[in-house]
């Protein structure tokens, strides 16, 4: 489990196309620091599974679903990349609930600078339409944000200074894509509603 408050600006430093699956190469001098096999690291708010470790990097292998549902396909090394260790029993939860399961991509409209912000406008998936609230919480690219405004297609979140300094978020332009996360809460809520409809009915 993570909050989406991302810990460091990592970079990719080799991808190694194994056909149908691939691995990364990621720098994180922070987050592998207490990093061992096995461990989960959040990367662009995928949670990917530690391979191996050394000199402040670490290895994980992603597989053909990750790639096809994630934007990851998309990293070359040199990449910039969003890190985050779980979240540890008894830590404050600075963001919200985030599980590092990726439910779909958008890509980035507009962005609208202001003196102490960005407006930030994302293209919104129709599957994923249904979970997004204006005030809500959402996971972009791994990081915890709000919902400023949601409509049918898209959605608009506020960056501030500290997230456009410390987060890709601050480097990404429009076209790019990125990875997207709904408020799990929402989905078991809706998963659980319609099974209680469901069975009323019969």
């Amino acid at each position: 489990m993570f909050t989406g408050i991302v810990e460091e600006l990592g970079e990719v430093t080799a991808v190694e196309n194994l056909g149908d699956s691939s691995r990364f190469r990621l720098r994180g001098p922070l987050v592998t620091e207490d990093a061992k096999h096995g461990d989960s690291i959040a990367v662009n708010g995928v949670c990917l599974t530690v391979v191996e470790t050394a000199g402040g990097e670490f290895t994980a292998d992603v597989m053909a679903e990750t790639l096809n549902r994630s934007s990851l396909g998309a990293l070359t090394t040199g990449s910039r990349v969003n890190l985050e260790r779980p979240m540890a029993v008894g830590d404050r939860l600075g963001g919200h609930i985030v599980q590092g399961h990726v439910d779909g991509t958008g890509t980035i409209l507009a962005r609208t600078p202001s003196e102490n912000w960005e407006i930030v406008k994302i293209s919104l998936p129709a599957a994923l339409r249904r979970y997004v609230v204006e005030k809500g919480s959402i996971t972009v690219d791994g990081v915890s944000l709000t919902v400023v405004d949601a409509a049918a297609d898209f959605f608009t979140i506020s960056l501030i200074p500290t997230t456009l300094a410390l987060t890709t978020l601050g480097i990404k332009e429009p076209g790019d894509p990125v990875n997207l996360e709904v408020d799990v809460i929402a989905k078991y809520v809706e998963r659980l509603v319609g099974d209680k409809a469901e069975g009323a009915a019969k």
